[in-house]
């Protein structure tokens, strides 16, 4: 049990976005020769719930062929911008000023930063020159929660202290016009780009307690989802089997996770679950034993931003608690592993 204050969320996206119609004609136009695979993969645009997607360049830079140097460059800038924004809206929110920050834990999977974020940025928006700082990388979509449950328990082991958790993904800038696998025409599909920032400490002004954290992973099963580090980019790793597998697998994995805080399904008031896909949350809906159309506001995320990784299940979140957030609520993820996340609010 971690037992720490969520004191406020905030989310940011970047400044350019693509409707869904626009981008399968583009994706077509680009993909060239591999127009015959485009054409029998072509529904995934279509059946993919989304209508538009935020993404972090203009449409005509996904024209171009980039390498490594000019991806990461683009994934640098938008997350400098991403982090400023996110970060300084979770600190106003929290009530706290930038300087009684005492750890920020940064979350990010989608390029790489030597300095990390957090240290480009810090300095920009206040925070001590003493600040804690723990990056993260390779948590892959389960990193919203895994990571926001790192910055509780750093921020439990030490009360009085207050951490700041940011996480940010470019998944756009992976997209992949010169590979001839199915997984890159469902990444051009279903990618979109984001960032997500909290506060977590003792604070009596909270949104809610953060009782308890977990994570299942299950053995041979790292060829389900993640990154293949390739020239010129990274290149999307996603089984077709996720799905099933969700579907055959999240029940026990999340009575699991609950046990560990003396709970059970029927102690959670509302599940917040990661949109992965249109397909995974009928699954998780089916694994949990839903009413169908209960993750409402998980369509809602997945059709107004797509998939962005980690920060997706924090826009979720953001979501729930403008509408009112229910007693004690479960949040869930998957990632790179093959990890299932889990974590439980509660208000109190």
């Amino acid at each position: 049990m971690i037992n720490v204050g969520l004191l406020s969320l905030a989310t940011a996206l970047p400044p350019y976005s693509v409707e869904q119609h626009l981008a399968k004609a583009k994706a077509r136009e680009l993909f060239g020769g591999r127009k015959e695979l485009f054409d029998r993969l072509a529904g995934v645009f279509d059946n993919a719930a989304i209508a538009r997607r935020h993404i972090v360049a203009p449409i005509e830079w996904y024209e171009g062929h980039h390498g490594w140097k000019e991806r990461n460059r683009v994934y640098l800038d938008a997350c400098d911008a991403m982090f400023r924004d996110a970060a300084s809206k979770a600190i106003d929110r929290s009530g706290l000023k930038p300087s009684e920050i005492d750890g920020v834990v940064m979350v990010s999977t989608t390029g790489i930063a030597t300095p990390s974020i957090e240290a480009r940025n810090g300095p920009a928006i206040g925070l001590r020159d003493d600040v804690r700082r723990v990056p993260v990388f390779g948590m892959g979509c389960a990193g919203g929660i895994n990571g926001l449950a790192t910055a509780a328990r750093l921020a439990a082991a030490e009360p009085g202290t207050n951490w700041l958790f940011v996480t940010i993904e470019t998944c756009s800038i992976a997209i992949r016009l010169d590979s001839d696998e199915p997984a890159a025409i469902v990444a051009t599909a279903i990618f979109g780009d984001g960032a997500a920032a909290a506060v977590v400490g003792s604070g009596h002004s909270r949104l809610a307690t953060i009782a308890g954290a977990g994570e299942k992973m299950w053995p041979d099963t790292l060829n389900i989802m993640g990154w293949r580090v390739e020239d010129p980019g990274l290149a999307v790793v996603f089984d077709r089997a996720i799905p099933p597998f969700v579907e055959a697998e999240l029940a026990k994995a999340v009575d699991g996770i609950l046990s560990g805080f003396g709970r059970s399904r029927t102690d959670i008031d509302r599940f917040c679950c990661h949109p992965g896909g249109v397909k995974v949350i009928d699954a998780i809906e089916s694994a949990l034993e839903l009413p169908v159309g209960t993750l409402d506001l998980e369509r809602e995320v997945l059709g107004d931003c797509g998939n962005m990784s980690a920060p997706t299940v924090l826009f979720v979140l953001d979501r729930l608690i403008a509408r009112g957030l229910p007693e004690r609520v479960l949040m869930t993820a998957f990632g790179p592993g093959f990890t299932a996340a889990g974590m439980l609010l509660e208000l109190r």
